[in-house]
């Protein structure tokens, strides 16, 4: 571990960029039980780098200090549940070490960045090919244009196995691949997606009309009874992959925000941090 690095005359304060990412993703949009924000460095520290990753994980760490990141934004919150203690004989207690003895700060973006607008779903909808306007799911109470989930069009119709070809292929790739619940024959036009666990939405999928609904994390009993019901066909990808092609997009706005901000040197980790390793289709 070495020092914290010394700021230049190009850096600008941490707590202008946070005060710039919570002008973009609002911490009050996120749920209640959520845990967004600073979770730790100086809002007085200079910022020269900024990292943007899905998960505050070992590897990551790694990735920032190897580029001597002074910032890494991630998706999902490093203390979600409570704590009574970040001693480094945890995993996230070594963490928090790390990243404070090296002068690397940890905002995080999670619910709030699923309901903004653009957001984490908008991102997984033009992955997948959705074209013109976008609208949510779930709109938001004071606000009809953001909100949880995302329906719009493909360009043309297409069978279901070709959408699910093409989600694949916008989506980068991991363990888990994609699958798809329904006839691989069956005309795909209109598709709701929703970025990470989304099967907390599949009645809101169903009421929608869609054509098809893709998400993470669908379990097999909930999949299983929604077809048997009819409805929207079901593509399901990895946790991560969803949720990964936000990052350029929050990278993107970021450096848009101000002439500051647009100083500052930035990255998309391409490290591949979802939970799965390895797949096997077994005996054929």
């Amino acid at each position: 571990m070495g020092a914290p690095r010394r700021g230049s005359l190009r850096d600008v304060r941490l707590s202008h960029v946070i005060s710039a990412l919570e002008d973009l993703y609002p911490p009050a949009w996120a749920e209640s039980w959520d845990a967004v924000g600073l979770v730790c460095g100086d809002p007085a520290q200079e910022v020269r780098r900024v990292l943007f990753a899905v998960d505050p994980v070992a590897t990551v760490v790694d990735e920032a200090l190897e580029w001597e990141a002074d910032l890494v934004v991630t998706h999902h919150p490093l203390l979600l549940r409570g704590v009574h203690s970040v001693a480094a004989t945890t995993p996230k207690g070594r963490l928090v070490h790390r990243m404070i003895t090296n002068g690397i700060a940890l905002h995080t973006a999670h619910t709030n960045a699923d309901r903004a607008a653009p957001g984490v779903s908008d991102a997984l909808a033009r992955a997948a090919g959705l074209t013109g306007d976008l609208r949510p799911m779930v709109p938001a109470d004071d606000d009809p244009a953001r909100g949880l989930g995302r329906i719009g069009e493909l360009d043309e119709p297409v069978p279901l196995r070709e959408f699910t070809r093409r989600a694949a292929a916008g989506l980068p790739s991991t363990a888990w691949g994609v699958r798809a619940s329904g006839d691989p024959d069956r005309t795909v036009r209109t598709v709701a997606v929703c970025g990470g666990a989304g099967d907390s939405l599949l009645g809101t999928a169903r009421a929608a009309g869609v054509d098809a609904y893709l998400t993470a994390d669908l379990r097999h009993h909930p999949a299983s009874e929604f077809a048997e019901h009819g409805g929207p066909a079901l593509v399901d990808a990895a946790h991560w992959a969803t949720e990964w092609p936000w990052l350029a997009d929050a990278e993107r706005l970021l450096a848009e925000s101000s002439p500051e901000a647009g100083k500052l040197e930035t990255r998309v980790s391409t490290l591949v941090t979802d939970a799965w390793t390895l797949h096997d289709e077994g005996a054929k």
